[in-house]
């Protein structure tokens, strides 16, 4: 397990060297210019922390979301993926709405969002419980999964991974991201303005249709499927002996 920890200078090479593009390139992050729902979501205030999670304040979704143009930082705040698998151990993947501002029009795992810290609940820190409630309201928003049926106790969170990525050299991300996995018969209703499709893919078949996705995969998705996802996934019935709590990977 990884758990060295970044100085200054090795922040920035992490968010140059996944940058697609440069700063030289980066446009206005004008606000005003995307879709109204994802516009107000921006205002959303995000839990930032230090390198090992401590809460430190908060910002806006926007502002943690931001690529400095100078410095080309973004800020570090506190995230979580959720991957969802059904009984038959098929996983969910979406395609993220074209509306999104961060990564649109890309697949991923079934949920990638954050814990606000404007809900007091989702500050709480014993036992992983505002992220688990924070995946809970966004698996309801994104994918319209009854609440009763995703339950807290349902996730296994497993570990945090620490990652960043300066997109389009506008909007990035720099994340300490909760890794909750969820195997459950769900409802879905997907809302449209969140996301375009979903779909569940069977193990022995993931290298094969994602080469023939017709989009990119976001960051993190890809760095967890390179990394972790097909150990965990080849063993979702004993998960407990993959857990790491303490440490945070850094891939």
């Amino acid at each position: 397990m990884l758990t060295s920890r970044f100085n200054l200078w090795s922040r920035t090479q992490l968010l140059r060297k996944c940058s697609t593009i440069s700063l030289s390139q980066q446009k206005h992050a004008n606000i005003e210019i995307h879709d109204p729902l994802q516009a107000h979501a921006l205002k959303e205030q995000c839990i930032l922390v230090d390198e090992q999670d401590k809460p430190i304040g908060a910002a806006t979704k926007a502002d943690c979301h931001r690529v400095h143009p100078g410095t080309g930082d973004v800020k570090l705040h506190r995230a979580f993926s959720v991957f969802l698998f059904n009984s038959k151990g098929e996983m969910l993947v979406q395609r993220r709405s074209v509306h999104k501002i961060t990564f649109p029009d890309t697949y991923t795992n079934a949920c990638c969002s954050h814990p606000l810290y404007d809900i007091e609940q989702e500050r709480q820190e014993s036992n992983a419980l505002g992220i688990r409630l924070a995946a809970q309201r966004r698996l309801n928003y994104e994918l319209g999964i009854p609440t009763n049926q995703i339950e807290p106790d349902n996730f296994n969170y497993l570990t945090r991974i620490h990652y960043a990525n300066t997109g389009d050299g506008v909007w990035g991300e720099h994340e300490i991201d909760y890794i909750l996995f969820l195997q459950k018969d769900v409802t879905l209703k997907p809302n449209a303005n969140e996301v375009s499709e979903v779909r569940y893919l069977k193990r022995e078949e993931i290298d094969e249709a994602i080469a023939k996705f017709s989009a990119p995969l976001t960051p993190w998705f890809a760095l967890i499927l390179r990394h972790r996802l097909k150990q965990w996934w080849d063993n979702l019935h004993r998960l407990k002996q993959f857990e790491d709590l303490k440490n945070i990977q850094r891939f």
